[in-house]
């Protein structure tokens, strides 16, 4: 990427993008804050590079320039009254604008909090909702965000009695220079929300000691090389786009090119492009559902190695919601002739309250799995009048540095290898606490151990996820994880991944069943019938049991603000009637 030359749009004049490569030596986040991390990062060359939505490049943004830019922004937060401690709400819009502000924020004392943009579903009053619970939960003294969405910013800020400014009016505002206050490595560096938190946010607390702790131990793990450049298109409000592809490359000294989210749903093969383009060794993370929908865009009119060179992809990160091993392999299949290799799969397992990785597979082992009999998943015996039934579980690696990670039971005990309990893990980058939740807080960290509420199993120190323990549907005394009633869907003809919710409802003689929600994109009422009892045999094969089959329209299961599939809330809007299923004959 670095020698590829665009011009700057009305001007004539060469944008050269920051180099992979730079004399500064690397230091793997060896240092006290993240403001010291800043402050060496711009003295070498590399930065951010942000393209638009066909990937051309807009704005180089070296590292040097994000500091004096931040600097800025530090002093015009002071001259505003902010202090130290106070929290500044930030809409986190992947571009130069949020990266100033956050770590100005985090110059000037204040805790940055990167909230979510609108998306595509829910409206403008539900995107409103949502921010203002987020505003009451962290109480900023200020939110900004971008021009275009001022006028649903400004409301929410209203309803929580903040103050309120855009990219524009903020930058427009001079200040003189002051003394900036001094960090400690055990202060708050910022808050983070969880991809799910919406009704009942939880902001987790996270010290400069944490952030630089897992930045450091996830640059080791990924064992990253000079000649490694990011790639990315993740969202800036979910962890593993905020610490995984912004504040890692800063501390780590890392050149990057970036799509926005929404513009990468819009183009995804974009992300590929960019890859293509790198000339030096690419480092890139996504969640199933990105490689899914590449995978699936791909025409087989053309060869894919007319348009793509992805033989210099290192790291095909993975991570965020569950690894489903056919997608992978699915994307193997499209773009090996284009040079990619499924060595370059490196599976990871991480979470916003552990600041973000916990574990991390070696570069070069790829996507290992392992064939989990059902009854080892729902704790049933094993029925011998039918055949046995395996589910694929991905290893998700070994723990970072400066994480230990073990499997619990019911009553706390450590179990041993090949058994599935809860998950919990402990370490220097474990979150310092939810803000200002202490019960929230104790209820997950228990003598300076996490519980993470994800269910699995280790190997030989590899760590095996199975499923978050929240989302388990107990029908009879036996565990059905929706996971595999999903898959299970998604094979029949016509589906997606995302397609599909699975949950447990409380039917009219009181017992729990459950509940499949399927988009449905047939009209036809007699076709909509025949694949209601076709998707209803097929859960009653894996389940036993009959179930609660509803069609509903496309586009009408909630997702995070990660992208994830939320049951959660598909459970809650359907029995509240907020989504509504077809009519169906009996």
């Amino acid at each position: 990427m670095a020698d590829t030359i665009e011009l700057v749009p009305n001007t004539g004049q060469a944008l050269i993008p920051t180099p992979n490569e730079d004399a500064l030596p690397r230091i793997f986040a060896d240092f006290a804050t993240f403001g010291d991390a800043l402050d060496y990062a711009a003295t070498g060359k590399r930065g951010f590079n942000f393209h638009d939505p066909r990937g051309t490049l807009t704005r180089v943004y070296p590292f040097s320039e994000l500091r004096e830019d931040a600097l800025k922004v530090a002093y015009a937060l002071i001259a505003r009254g902010v202090k130290k401690d106070d929290r500044i709400a930030l809409i986190a819009e992947t571009g130069q604008d949020f990266a100033a502000l956050f770590c100005g924020a985090v110059y000037a004392g204040a805790w940055p909090v990167p909230l979510p943009l609108p998306t595509s579903f829910g409206g403008k009053d539900n995107y409103i909702d949502q921010l203002a619970v987020q505003l009451s939960s962290s109480d900023p003294i200020l939110l900004i965000g971008p021009d275009e969405i001022a006028t649903m910013t400004a409301a929410a800020a209203e309803r929580q009695g903040c103050a309120h400014a855009t990219w524009a009016d903020f930058a427009a505002k001079d200040a003189p220079e002051v003394a900036l206050p001094k960090a400690d490595p055990d202060d708050i560096c910022y808050l983070q929300y969880s991809s799910g938190s919406t009704r009942f946010p939880h902001g987790v607390a996270v010290t400069h000691r944490s952030l630089l702790s897992n930045l450091a131990s996830h640059a080791h793990g990924m064992q990253f090389q000079d000649s490694d450049r990011c790639i990315s298109w993740l969202p800036w409000y979910h962890d593993m786009g905020l610490v995984g592809c912004f504040l890692s490359l800063i501390a780590n000294q890392v050149s990057a090119d970036y799509l926005k989210t929404e513009d990468f749903a819009r183009r995804p093969l974009a992300w590929l492009d960019l890859i293509t383009r790198n000339k030096g060794t690419s480092a890139s993370y996504s969640p199933t559902f990105g490689y899914d929908i590449c995978a699936r865009r791909i025409s087989s009119q053309s060869p894919v190695s007319d348009r793509f060179d992805l033989s210099r992809w290192r790291i095909a990160g993975n991570g965020a919601d569950m690894i489903r091993p056919d997608v992978m392999q699915s994307f193997v299949n499209a773009f090996a002739d284009a040079g990619f290799k499924a060595s370059a799969f490196l599976p990871s397992y991480g979470l916003a309250e552990a600041t973000l990785a916990v574990t991390v597979m070696p570069p070069g082992e790829g996507i290992r799995v392992e064939l989990v009999e059902e009854e080892r998943l729902s704790g049933a015996p094993r029925d011998l009048n039918r055949p046995a039934r395996y589910r694929a579980i991905v290893n998700c690696g070994k723990a970072v540095r400066d994480m230990e990670v073990v499997i619990r039971g019911e009553n706390g005990d450590t179990l041993g290898d090949h058994k599935i309990g809860k998950v919990w893990c402990r370490g220097t980058s474990v979150m310092h606490s939810y803000f200002r939740d202490p019960e929230a807080t104790a209820a997950c960290l228990v003598d300076g151990w996490l519980d993470t509420g994800d269910m699995g199993y280790m190997t030989d120190g590899y760590l095996f996820i199975v499923g978050r323990a929240k989302d388990m549907i107990i029908i009879n005394g036996k565990n059905h994880w929706p996971q595999d009633i999903e898959w299970a869907v998604e094979q029949l003809p016509g589906f997606n991944h995302g397609d599909i919710a699975a949950f447990s409802v409380e039917t009219d003689n009181g017992e729990e069943a459950p509940a499949v929600l399927v988009h449905c994109r047939v009209s036809d009422p007699v076709k909509r019938v025949e694949l209601r009892d076709l998707i209803r045999d097929k859960v009653r094969s894996i389940t036993g049991m009959n179930c609660v089959v509803e069609l509903v329209p496309p586009k009408s299961l909630p997702r995070t603000s990660s992208g994830k599939l939320s049951r959660a809330k598909a459970k809650k809007l359907y029995l509240s009637g907020e989504i509504e299923p077809f009519k169906l004959a009996a």
